[in-house]
């Protein structure tokens, strides 16, 4: 019996792990699973519900949408802060396929999400066929613009750095890359900002959307800020720039500076995983005396209060480390375990 007992609490510390394990198909999103609880929900919150239509288990579609969308930890906290979650899956009986059936949705489908009032009337057209982070982004944008709510400013930055669909970039040599980082880094459609040296000039290197920012709009904003004594450009780009401006240069190789952002990188905000566009706009904001609010997440606020009263826990670089996803889990884990 004493053995059989053993063996039975062995099996059972194998089981609950697995009976918890969230499905892969769904991300970080903590979803309610009851349309009836999220309509009480927002009615009483007067925030949106939100509505994914996913195959659980699903095909790879499905699971890439959620271990790379709904596991974005920005869209997650958006989709969690702003939007009330409800998950239904498309592949189940009962109460799953009622209401699959109330909303005229298909079943054994690709991930659908529909974003609706209390009175389940849509606030934007479904979101199908689309498994990127921007058409996501920008269904929450416009359901809370429909709604005349406050949009969060790092929601905003997720869409337009995720709705790019091409970039452009060219560098731009000036008396001091740290003030030039400062005046272009805050410029809409400006993705990214990067100091560096090209022929012994101080240089920063801008990575932007022409479609939000022309070529000619980027060269005259650098001029009228007094940050484009020569500009340089390779490939494409300078090939494309040469029609705006004949004095565009050919770069001749960019070396990197070791400190980017240098007016965030000198508080405890380097602590915080951001993405590229929220570095860039932060470091514009804090040499500004700007609220770094209009740029982080709430969570990410509450990630600088803590590194600020522990620095040595936190990683200094976290602020532009190229995996995100990881950089966040990553510091987020050293917070709770504090």
């Amino acid at each position: 019996m004493k053995f059989s007992g053993c063996i039975l609490v062995i099996l059972a510390s194998y089981l609950i792990p697995l009976q918890a394990q969230k499905p892969i198909e769904l991300g970080e999103v903590k979803w309610i699973r009851d349309i009836r609880e999220a309509i009480s929900n927002s009615k009483q919150s007067g925030k949106p519900i939100l509505i994914l239509f996913q195959e659980v288990p699903g095909c790879a579609t499905c699971q890439r949408y959620g271990s790379e969308v709904l596991s974005h930890p920005l869209l997650v906290e958006g989709i969690e802060q702003e939007f009330v979650p409800l998950a239904i899956h498309n592949n189940k009986a009962g109460e799953d396929a009622r209401v699959l059936k109330l909303f005229g949705e298909p079943a054994w489908n690709n991930p659908v999400v529909r974003i609706i009032d209390a009175d389940m009337k849509d606030l934007v057209p479904r979101l199908d066929a689309n498994y990127s982070a921007a058409g996501i982004a920008d269904k929450m944008v416009n359901a809370l613009n429909s709604r005349k709510k406050n949009i969060p400013g790092y929601l905003r930055l997720i869409y337009e750095s995720a709705a790019a669909k091409t970039s452009k970039q060219m560098s731009f040599s000036m008396s001091c890359f740290w003030e030039g980082e400062k005046k272009l880094g805050n410029l809409e459609g400006v993705l990214s900002t990067e100091p560096g040296f090209i022929q012994g000039k101080e240089v920063v290197r801008v990575n932007y959307n022409p479609a939000v920012i022309s070529t000619s709009q980027l060269i005259g904003e650098a001029r009228k800020q007094e940050c484009a004594n020569t500009l340089f450009a390779e490939g494409e780009d300078l090939a494309e720039g040469l029609f705006v401006d004949k004095d565009l240069k050919k770069s001749a190789g960019f070396k990197p500076d070791h400190e980017p952002q240098y007016y965030l990188r000198q508080t405890a905000y380097r602590y915080v995983p951001m993405l590229p566009i929220q570095a860039s706009r932060l470091n514009s904001v804090l040499a500004k005396g700007g609220s770094p609010q209009a740029v982080l997440s709430p969570r990410q606020i509450e990630l600088f209060n803590f590194f600020q009263a522990h620095p040595s826990r936190g990683d200094a670089e976290a602020y532009h480390q190229q995996d995100f996803n990881r950089a966040w889990k990553h510091n987020m884990d050293r917070m709770k375990k504090a």
